[in-house]
């Protein structure tokens, strides 16, 4: 992970569980030109978590979905996985801030600061929620000049 991010503490898989719709990310091949984005974890075996990413492309006028595996890291309160869509390759998912009271938003980093999502429970947040997501994003190294805002229109 990021030298200067950090897991979150006190994390809960079974609440994290469940769908999330992605708000911003940084740019990437395998999500690009892609609207509606969605994220569905849910319990697999041996501690496993199954992971459904799900999008629009518009060019193609077609859905695209991805399926992976996912398992924590380290400690199992640490919002630290690590998580496999090609094989035996993994990356780093680094939870460094969750709304601990309700598990309605989440940001996440991958291996380094070229990876980052703003996720949420619902396809909209609160604009406080999308500042403290930019502020705390710029402060940990990540270009959020260059985030991508997804489109949840139908």
């Amino acid at each position: 992970m990021p030298e200067s991010v950090k897991p979150v503490s006190n994390f809960e898989l079974s609440r994290y569980l469940g769908k999330w719709h992605e708000i911003a990310r940084l740019d990437h091949p395998f999500e690009r030109g892609l609207s509606q984005v969605t994220a569905e974890y849910s319990p697999g075996t041996d501690g496993r978590v199954v992971v459904v990413n799900r999008g629009y492309s518009v060019a193609d006028g077609e859905w695209r979905e991805s399926t992976g595996k996912a398992y924590l890291v380290g400690a199992q309160t640490e919002g630290y996985l690590k998580v496999s869509f090609f094989g035996p390759f993994y990356g780093s998912y680094v939870i460094f801030e969750l709304d601990q009271q309700n598990y309605q938003y989440a940001f996440v980093s991958g291996p380094d600061t070229n990876y980052l999502w703003l996720l949420s429970r619902t396809p909209v947040v609160d604009e406080d929620v999308m500042q403290k997501f930019i502020a705390m994003s710029k402060a940990r190294g990540f270009d959020t000049e260059k985030l991508i805002y997804v489109d949840h229109a139908r």
